[in-house]
């Protein structure tokens, strides 16, 4: 009589999942994890969510009043060399580089930071980076309502090419800041050196895109050569896609657009984003065996 073997299970190292599928799989832990973060931030707070309008909007006031005024980047009947709408200019960018930086910021400590509950239970831990960069993205979209009401207000007319360029740029952040979130997380529990890393990338990342100035400022002063490496960024072009679908539109065209910006230099930065993410997750996968025990 032949006796059938049971099947075998399909047997995993301890401490390792499948990266961001189960994310996927886990999808009511993360909006967990998300809501707790949320109360957890603005426990005790008076304003609560409406911090996410405070702080960019002083932020905005600092930079325009710096930049835009006294240094003459707002354009005026006696300045003509300024850039027209600056105000919406500046804060289109801003509000793309508060997402990233918040992102980044909390992706990269998420892991230790949820230490304890590490330690006692497994569950994905890659729902702690993706979950940082959720509630950053839910920061991120009060102040982008600001800054339509803004574009509208200043005679805002978009095509849909430039709807589906500034679509492309969230996805780019989002794509870039979730990859390095990973990356650093999961280094940050064998090296806490990576977080102090991690803060002098994002103070170089304000400065590293056009927010503040424009591209072809850059341009003048790089060269062709220097331009395109300047261009392999992908939070440059998502600057720019921004400033394509919701500063462009408020004025008369003349400023221009990056050359190639949408033939060439949105799909190359999507496709380095892209790249970022798998790093990222190929670098927590291989670490996050060890993470209980260096925690």
């Amino acid at each position: 009589m032949n006796i059938t073997e049971p099947a075998q299970p399909n047997l995993q190292t301890p401490g390792l999942g499948r990266g961001l599928r189960d994310v996927y799989g886990s999808r009511f832990l993360l909006k967990l994890l998300v809501r707790k973060e949320l109360k957890v931030r603005y426990r005790g707070s008076v304003l609560g969510l409406l911090w996410s309008y405070v702080k960019p909007g002083v932020q905005f006031i600092v930079f325009y009043v710096a930049l835009g005024v006294f240094l003459g980047l707002e354009q005026s009947p006696t300045n003509k060399s300024g850039l027209p709408n600056y105000a919406i200019y500046l804060f289109s960018g801003i509000i793309l580089i508060n997402f990233f930086t918040e992102a980044l910021g909390n992706a990269s400590r998420s892991i230790v930071g949820n230490g304890g509950l590490i330690k006692k239970i497994y569950l994905p831990r890659q729902l702690f980076p993706v979950a940082s960069v959720w509630v950053s993205a839910v920061h991120f979209f009060p102040q982008l309502v600001i800054l339509l009401i803004a574009c509208v207000f200043s005679g805002w007319h978009p095509t849909v090419l430039q709807l589906l360029a500034a679509v492309a740029g969230f996805i780019m952040v989002t794509l870039l800041s979730t990859g390095l979130g990973l990356l650093f997380g999961a280094a940050n529990v064998y090296f806490r050196d990576s977080e102090n890393f991690v803060d002098m990338l994002l103070m170089i990342a304000t400065w590293a895109s056009p927010v503040m100035y424009s591209w072809t400022m850059v341009q003048n002063k790089l060269g062709e050569t220097w331009f395109s490496i300047y261009q392999l960024n992908p939070m440059t072009t998502a600057v720019e896609t921004f400033h394509y679908a919701f500063w462009l539109p408020t004025t008369d065209g003349s400023a221009g657009i990056p050359p190639h910006l949408l033939s060439l230099w949105i799909p190359v930065g999507l496709v380095v984003s892209a790249a970022v993410l798998l790093w990222g997750q190929l670098t927590f996968r291989r670490l996050e065996g060890r993470f209980a025990q260096e925690l």
